[in-house]
């Protein structure tokens, strides 16, 4: 799954008014963490996911994970947070962050 640059900036311009519902810390990317993030982006398509770690390897590289973990594609990291898209098997119009 590849996102178009047009589809990346509608994206982007989606997820500008979104607040980060999953927050990565210390200790990484717990099951926890993994479930919630699945179960969001199952709900709303498009997600922001805070990482406050410190160092930006780790980031980069728990960023990659979480992808890969849950086939999310990247849209965009800015500092510590990142939005996420990946789209819904049956998609609810009152959750979805694409189709309100």
């Amino acid at each position: 799954m590849s996102l178009t640059p047009e589809q990346k900036k509608h994206f982007r311009t989606l997820g500008h008014n979104l607040n980060p519902i999953v927050m990565v810390a210390g200790k990484g990317l717990s099951e926890n963490i993994q479930l919630e993030v699945d179960r969001a982006l199952e709900d709303h398509e498009l997600i922001k996911v805070k990482f406050s770690v410190g160092d930006r390897d780790i980031k980069r590289q728990l960023v990659r994970e979480l992808c890969d973990i849950v086939e999310a594609e990247l849209v965009q990291q800015i500092g510590n947070i990142t939005l996420l898209y990946r789209p819904s098997r049956d998609p609810n119009p009152k959750l979805s962050n694409l189709l309100r």
